[in-house]
């Protein structure tokens, strides 16, 4: 029986603010009974116009994505990180990439390849299948007339040549040039553009200039020949290089004739130089510079500019403020930049740091396949990664990954065709007697993701029962 000042009470309550609600009592019930009742809800996708990468691991859903249908909307640049140990699915997961964004006709794509086994690069089967022939940069090869890259070709413009110059001299010398070795530098460019009329002219000949000075350079800056002469000694012997050391071959003469720019794909292949080396930077940078005076253009066409172990680009400084520079053509022409990198501590912690925050910053799209628990837990904090995304890192299987696009977080599976097979897993391992044992593993693996996702959902839903309200 209630007291009479309650009821007095809720009368007037009624009759200022209407009728009170009545007070249910909880209900004890499973989970199981319980999702009946409120219905499991997804996270939104990324639109339903694009390339489809796979599905999402906890709804299930088709996950579509796409830089330049997303750009202005969902990201504010195009650009694209890719990290996660080997043997996981990055590499499977770039090939398809590019061959679904290729079936759009107004697509290109350029691949640093610096991969491979068999004497061929990683994309090698991927270029065969669409009829292109890799652009096979192999200094042995070189010097029997193959593949060359002419820093001084004229389609780039002259302060691209002098750029490109001053970036090759720095990354070999590691560290950057003093005023009077650029001085000299500057100055032998300028008279061999200004001279040579009848043919490209080619590091040769900046060499031979910076070893023999022109009287007019001293005069021009009323100094003594001798002084420009020693200033430009240590750029001659770093370009001598090029012409007469082990990089010989590849960039001491006109570009060769037929390198066909338009092709829907572009392959660099880099495989039979030393990753390790201080090769790969300065080859990284011709070619970025190469390819920002010759290959992009104003045409409407969107392209995508893959670089496989791009730490080689991020830990340097010089070739990484090159390259930021060609980040920046992503809004104005179009250009999505994909980094793909083993470990995220490769760059971080390297002599390009402040570089590398620059660039990370740019990819608005992370893409996180499996680490260890000390390394996820390092990219989550560079990365701003939530801390359910940190935890499951370490538990993903291959061909699973974060993704990370502009702060819409997901779990996604790639998902490879029976046609991208193929080409795709390019292990000698991969062998047509063992495809039935690839079939098997791939169908384990999903039926295990199934599982760690149903596990970590029950986890952070609680126990097996629950009070419902």
């Amino acid at each position: 029986m209630r007291d009479p000042l309650s009821v007095l009470t809720d009368a007037f309550t009624s009759f200022l603010f209407g009728k009170v609600e009545t007070t249910r009592l909880p209900v004890r019930t499973s989970t199981g009974q319980a999702q009946a009742v409120y219905l499991p809800t997804a996270a939104p996708g990324l639109g339903d116009s694009g390339v489809i990468i796979g599905r999402e691991v906890y709804s299930g859903k088709g996950y579509i994505y796409d830089p330049f249908q997303l750009y202005g909307q969902q990201l504010p640049a195009p650009h694209w990180l890719v990290l996660g140990e080997s043997g996981n699915g990055k590499s499977a997961l770039e090939k398809t990439y590019v061959l679904r964004q290729l079936r759009f006709k107004d697509r290109q794509v350029v691949v640093l390849d610096a991969q491979g086994e068999d004497g061929v690069g990683e994309w090698n089967l991927v270029a065969q299948e669409l009829g292109i022939t890799p652009i096979r940069l192999d200094p042995m090869a070189a010097l029997d007339m193959g593949i060359r890259l002419n820093p001084l070709d004229p389609a780039i413009t002259t302060t691209g040549q002098l750029a490109l110059l001053r970036t090759i001299i720095e990354v070999a010398m590691g560290h950057g040039l003093d005023e009077r070795s650029g001085f000299a530098l500057k100055v032998a460019h300028a008279y061999v553009n200004e001279t040579i009329v009848d043919r490209q002219p080619v590091l040769t000949d900046i060499v031979e200039q910076l070893r023999h000075p022109e009287p007019e350079s001293a005069e021009a800056m009323n100094v003594a020949l001798d002084d420009v002469r020693a200033w430009g000694l240590d750029v001659a012997l770093v370009l001598d290089r090029l012409v007469d050391g082990d990089l010989r071959g590849m960039f001491d003469g006109p570009t060769t004739v037929g390198i066909d720019l338009d092709a829907p794909l572009i392959v660099f292949d880099l495989s039979h130089i030393d990753r390790n080396s201080i090769a790969m930077p300065i080859l990284m940078a011709i070619v970025g510079v190469w390819l920002e005076h010759t290959w992009i253009r104003p045409d409407r066409k969107k392209r995508i500019f893959l670089v496989e172990e791009a730490w080689h680009i991020i830990n340097s400084p010089f070739v990484a403020q090159l390259f930021q520079r060609l980040l920046k053509f992503g809004r104005r022409l179009g250009l999505s930049f994909v980094a793909v990198v083993h470990h995220l501590s490769d760059v971080v912690d390297g002599a390009a740091a402040k570089e590398a925050a620059a660039i990370l910053k740019m990819a608005s799209t992370r893409t996180i396949y499996a680490q260890k628990a000390d390394e996820a837990r390092a990219t989550g904090r560079v990365l701003g990664l939530p801390r359910w995304a940190v935890e499951i890192i370490p538990t993903l299987t291959p061909g699973i990954a974060v993704w990370d696009v502009n702060g819409n977080v997901q779990v996604v599976k790639h998902l490879v065709t029976e046609t991208e097979r193929p080409l795709v897993f390019t292990d000698r391992a991969m062998t047509q007697s063992s495809a039935d044992l690839a079939d098997d593993a791939l169908h384990a693996a999903e039926l295990e993701a199934e599982e760690r996702a149903a596990a970590f959902v029950e986890h952070h839903l609680g126990d097996s029962e629950s009070t419902v309200a």
